[in-house]
């Protein structure tokens, strides 16, 4: 009985430990995803724009999803792109066209991932420094008008 025991405690020690060891993430809590694509969908419908909102986490997960009644069919695609598109890369989508306009060379991002859509409208969520998703806005007339969307969407959840 006493190795069986003995045996046991052996065993379990290094589960401990790894347990212990697992490595933390931030990420984007639901609550404040609903938060910034409600606000988002509101700032766009305040200037008249029927849209679409997608919030996607770090891995590109869509997380909310709002479509605005009488907003296109393409705007759906659209937000969800954008949004996947900051997530993956880290960056807002206007300027990544831009910097793939100034730089032909880097053309190839745009088939990286079929996923992807390149146009302005799309922001990464940081919060604290750390990227947590992404969210995409599509269906107003013009990608600054759809980044001005998402970024009232960002304010509310005091995101970077």
């Amino acid at each position: 009985m006493l190795r069986t025991t003995a045996l046991l405690a052996a065993l379990a020690a290094p589960v401990a430990a790894v347990a212990q060891d697992l490595p933390t993430s931030p990420y984007l809590p639901l609550a404040m995803a609903v938060d910034a694509a409600n606000a988002a969908l509101a700032a766009c419908a305040a200037d008249g724009y029927n849209v679409s909102v997608a919030i996607v986490a770090r891995d590109g997960a869509t997380k909310v999803h709002l479509k605005a009644d009488n907003s296109g069919p393409h705007t759906v695609g659209s937000a969800q792109g954008k949004a996947f598109t900051s997530a993956s890369m880290g960056r807002d989508t206007a300027g990544l066209a831009q910097f793939i306009g100034e730089n032909p060379q880097h053309d190839g991002l745009r088939y990286m991932d079929a996923r992807m859509v390149i146009q302005g409208g799309g922001l990464p969520i940081r919060i604290g420094g750390a990227l947590v998703g992404g969210i995409g806005v599509g269906g107003a007339p013009g990608g600054h008008l759809d980044e001005a969307c998402a970024r009232a969407g960002l304010d509310v959840i005091g995101a970077e």
